[in-house]
């Protein structure tokens, strides 16, 4: 290896301040992350948000405008795909159908020219690995789309690369499948010890799959961190309402007190909550609750509402509600046996359980 090439020593990737550009219009805007060695971390956001430029500037298809990508702590913004030491599983898998199961994984080796013994030894190892052994003969056209990903996720493994790259991995799969495939991945990815980049725009996906979630937003990264941070701790407002479900209230700063926030409400009453900014009395913003932060109550001090709507949503029931003023909220609580959701029309009583987010209007 030279010294230009990836050590597997070094951090797993490091992006410097990474801008692209098409034309006049900017995709991705300074992004700067340090992924470390055998970490799984999911690139989240909306369509449009830069994501999968980011992954193919990572990769080596797209030449950055500027800024610095480096894997295994060398420089590798000179080095074409094939000498990046990545591996990429698309969307698609992008199998070929006219090649056999062990076919497929082998390939990345034959075009490295490695041994025959070598190749036969790490072809067997990977197939172990995804829990396809007795698969090694099939073409792709007789696996299911579950068995179809592993196979893409074996051949990438296959060459040993220092960064895995998934391409929304999971967008062809039905529900079920798709969260079986997820926990696999994830056994998959713990026992390689790869560091791995994820790009989705599922929030589930990438909370419950992420050691940590890098949030982009327009081409600029919103906030990098581990999943419960981004949702307990959200550092904006966009933030706050693209991961989960959040109720928006207008209000104004009224007290604060030990780091915390009393807000006023528009539609009366008040709120606690906390900021990550630093906020003073008769500051104007908009604060955000969680529906499992709001309760149903018989308290008369709690805020007035009337249910329009019960979900029972298996474990959990959502009450779609309304404020006198006509505001709209959510409230989510666990459903036990038996318990239904309450009737349209009922008047209910909120209490807040948890400090809401407070961000400047």
């Amino acid at each position: 290896m030279t010294n230009s090439e990836p050590d597997t020593a070094g951090p797993g990737l490091e992006l410097d301040r990474i801008f692209h550009r098409y034309g006049d219009t900017p995709v991705v805007d300074g992004v700067s992350i340090s992924i470390a060695n055998g970490e799984l971390v999911a690139l989240l956001g909306p369509s449009g948000c830069g994501k999968t430029t980011l992954l193919k500037i990572v990769a080596g298809f797209n030449r950055q405008t500027a800024g610095r990508v480096r894997i295994g702590g060398a420089a590798v913004d000179h080095l074409p795909p094939n000498r990046r030491r990545v591996g990429i599983v698309f969307q698609n898998y992008a199998l070929f159908p006219h090649m056999s199961v062990a076919q497929n994984v082998a390939y990345g080796l034959d075009v490295m020219r490695v041994q025959r013994s070598v190749k036969a030894i790490r072809v067997k190892e990977m197939l172990g690995l995804v829990r396809m052994d007795g698969f090694a003969d099939r073409y792709p056209r007789q696996l299911s789309g579950g068995q179809q990903q592993r196979v893409a996720i074996a051949r990438a493994l296959a060459v040993r690369p220092t960064l895995l790259l998934l391409d929304e991995p999971f967008a062809a799969l039905d529900k079920a499948l798709r969260l079986d495939m997820q926990i696999e991945l994830k056994r998959i990815q713990r026992n390689a010890g790869t560091t791995t980049i994820l790009v989705t725009h599922d929030q589930e996906e990438a909370l419950s799959l992420a050691d940590r979630v890098a949030l982009l937003n327009r081409g600029k990264l919103e906030q990098f961190a581990s999943p419960t941070e981004i949702y307990d701790r959200p550092a904006s407002l966009f933030v706050n309402t693209f991961v989960g479900s959040a109720n928006v209230l207008e209000g104004k700063v009224a007290a604060v007190e030990g780091g915390q926030y009393t807000v006023a409400l528009g539609v009366g009453g008040s709120i606690l909550a906390a900021s990550p900014m630093i906020l003073t009395p008769g500051t104007p913003v908009r604060v955000c609750l969680r529906p499992e932060a709001l309760v149903l109550t018989p308290n008369p001090d709690g805020l007035p509402a009337t249910v329009e709507v019960g979900l029972p949503l298996g474990a959990s029931i959502v009450h779609e509600l309304r404020l006198a003023d006509g505001t709209s909220l959510k409230s989510a609580a666990p459903r036990k046996i038996g318990d239904e959701p309450m009737p349209s029309g009922t008047q209910v009583r909120l209490r807040q359980q948890a400090p809401a987010i407070a961000f400047p209007a």
